[in-house]
């Protein structure tokens, strides 16, 4: 639950004028894309793509483990907004770094057209089926968000303990994906990389003056 000192850091973030902004248009930007995502999801689910030959994925026999996949992942969401809550600069950087690791990968799946691996066994989770849509979708593979997620989780937390958990559970999910053959073993690796440049370039954004400040 917040406490007196997380209210006071909100109540003092929320009174400068740069991070009142920052807050303000991170969300609705954000959401912006959530919004859009479905649409564009069935929409490169339409299109034909390539198969990869991933000699990784053909040695890894195919099982559902969906249940703990996002077992995993909003067990990390929560953490990191747990900390949010208490400190509202890692709410600032997850917000507009996530905005543009989603951008990211929009651009990224839109630039490669991949078809889904061989075996794939289609993910189950009713939270996330809202930024899909109601169709299902097979083809949202370069890069994987779900990693991206996690890895955006890990580098966005501050304590040690945390960083040392989530990126556990980076590694757990990444190698679960592959299980289920939801990804390409390129599209794990990939991830990462995008992601942390992602990240720091959302450092050097957000400490430029574009918001002019009263």
């Amino acid at each position: 639950m917040p406490t007196a000192l997380s209210a006071y850091r909100w109540k003092k973030t929320w009174a400068i004028s740069k991070s009142r902004r920052q807050i303000i248009i991170g969300t609705v930007l954000m959401l912006f894309i959530v919004y859009m995502l479905p649409f564009f999801f069935n929409h490169i689910e339409k299109r034909n793509g390539v198969a990869l030959n991933d000699w990784l994925l053909a040695r890894i026999p195919a099982y559902n483990v969906s249940v703990l996949i996002f077992a995993i992942i909003w067990s990390m969401i929560l953490l990191i907004l747990i900390r949010a809550i208490y400190k509202p600069s890692i709410y600032i950087n997850y917000c507009w770094s996530l905005m543009f690791v989603c951008l990211a990968r929009l651009a990224c799946i839109s630039i490669v057209p991949l078809n889904p691996p061989v075996g794939l066994i289609p993910l189950t989770d009713p939270l996330t089926g809202v930024f899909y849509g109601e169709s299902l979708i097979t083809k949202d593979l370069f890069f994987s968000g779900h990693t991206a997620t996690l890895t955006l989780i890990v580098l966005c937390l501050e304590r040690r303990n945390d960083k040392i958990i989530a990126a556990i559970a980076t590694v757990v999910v990444a190698f679960l994906l592959l299980v289920q053959h939801i990804h390409y073993t390129i599209d794990i690796l990939a991830a990462p990389i995008v992601t942390y440049l992602c990240y720091t370039f959302t450092h050097y954004f957000l400490k430029k003056q574009w918001i002019k400040q009263d």
